[in-house]
């Protein structure tokens, strides 16, 4: 074991045997911000090390309109499921760690070409480099959706096991990035401003104690948010990532109805078989809705749309100018207006600039000027 896991093993160990109560916050926010940094030196050294346990992933081009990738145990089905959802065949067998690299497949859905990448079975302390966890979660945080496939036969424990697996390697899960401003400078010292009540146990000592364990002792911070000491330190560390991630419950043949109906009630679950191809509808959705797509039809001048081949676009509210960097990053320097059909304009055809938001299935027609 390395200086750098002995040192994570000890905080981790003191961490579990400290009390949790208001007396004790800033102590144990002291060591998850101590937890935090050492996780990332672990991963830079593996990562330059290489190895078995190294977190560079796996060598798989990304193509099509997003990636999503399929994480899990061992044996809960995720080559069957590539299999029903892209038609790619993974091997899939009676026995464990079947799949030893990632397997990309493509699936086709509403005009979009989404890649599926089977990832190889992760194990209970993936993020310290056990099973190849490391390159398995490297590659699963490239994706724009992570679907952690479970099998319904099995304890709910193995949902929050990946989940805390993950958590370490610095991925958060259905999450948004913390509304905090860090601004760092000459001198001045720490200079902490509350632009909202702060109710979720940071205090500005707190705070300040987490800011110099990064050595940060001349920065201005400025909270918008209600904050967790969590969230503060992953603002301070800087290098975590956000994806959406969804549960797929696979096996449900396997279940009672009454147990079906209670995991229907909660969020951000889709329940299948991949074996049967049940609920696979349900499930191609909820991927298109969670990665947040909508298709825009480019409309050559004197021609109809192509309504085989959209544009897709994932951001939250897609402008014109998003619309054309997708097709060149030329077109912005020559643009003039465009011409938009759809649910987004009062008029068909309504004349736009380039800060107009575009909605799903709009039709757009470019007319480019001169360039100066």
């Amino acid at each position: 074991m390395s200086t750098t896991e002995q040192k994570i093993a000890e905080l981790e160990a003191e961490y579990a045997r400290t009390q949790k109560n208001k007396a004790t916050e800033g102590h144990l926010g002291l060591i998850k911000a101590k937890l935090a940094k050492l996780r990332r030196e672990l991963e830079s050294q593996n990562s330059k090390g290489g190895g078995g346990g190294g977190g560079e992933g796996f060598d798989v081009k990304k193509v099509g309109d997003t990636r999503v990738g399929l994480v899990g145990f061992p044996s809960v089905g995720k080559s069957t499921l590539l299999t029903t959802l892209t038609g790619t065949r993974s091997e899939a067998a009676a026995y464990e760690f079947t799949t030893l690299t990632a397997i990309p497949g493509t699936m086709r859905y509403r005009g979009a070409r989404i890649q599926i990448l089977d990832l190889p079975g992760i194990i209970e302390g993936a993020a310290s480099g056990k099973g190849r966890g490391r390159q398995v979660i490297s590659a699963a945080r490239t994706c724009d959706l992570i679907m952690i496939v479970l099998d319904a036969g099995k304890p709910v424990t193995h949902k929050f096991l990946i989940e805390r697996e993950l958590y370490n390697f610095g991925i958060r899960l259905n999450e948004i990035p913390p509304d905090i401003q860090l601004r760092k400078k000459d001198k001045g010292g720490i200079n902490i401003q509350e632009l909202v009540p702060q109710t979720k146990g940071l205090t500005k000592e707190i705070a300040t104690r987490i800011l110099k364990e990064y050595r940060m002792s001349t920065v201005d911070v400025v909270l918008r948010e209600n904050c967790t000491i969590d969230r503060f330190i992953d603002a301070c560390d800087g290098k975590r990532t956000y994806i959406p991630g969804l549960y797929v419950l696979n096996k449900i043949d396997q279940i009672t109805i009454e147990e079906l109906d209670i995991i229907d009630q909660m969020d951000n679950y889709v329940p299948i078989s991949s074996r049967d191809q049940w609920n696979i509808d349900d499930l191609m959705l909820s991927i298109w809705t969670k990665c947040n797509m909508i298709r825009i039809y480019p409309k050559p001048k004197g021609q109809i749309p192509d309504y085989d081949e959209p544009v897709v676009l994932h951001a939250t509210n897609p402008t014109v100018e998003q619309f054309c960097n997708r097709l060149h990053k030329g077109i912005i320097p020559v643009f003039k207006y465009a011409w938009v059909w759809g649910t987004s304009v009062r008029h068909q055809p309504q004349k736009v600039g380039k800060d107009h938001v575009l909605q799903d299935e709009d039709i757009i027609q470019i007319v480019k000027g001169v360039l100066a």
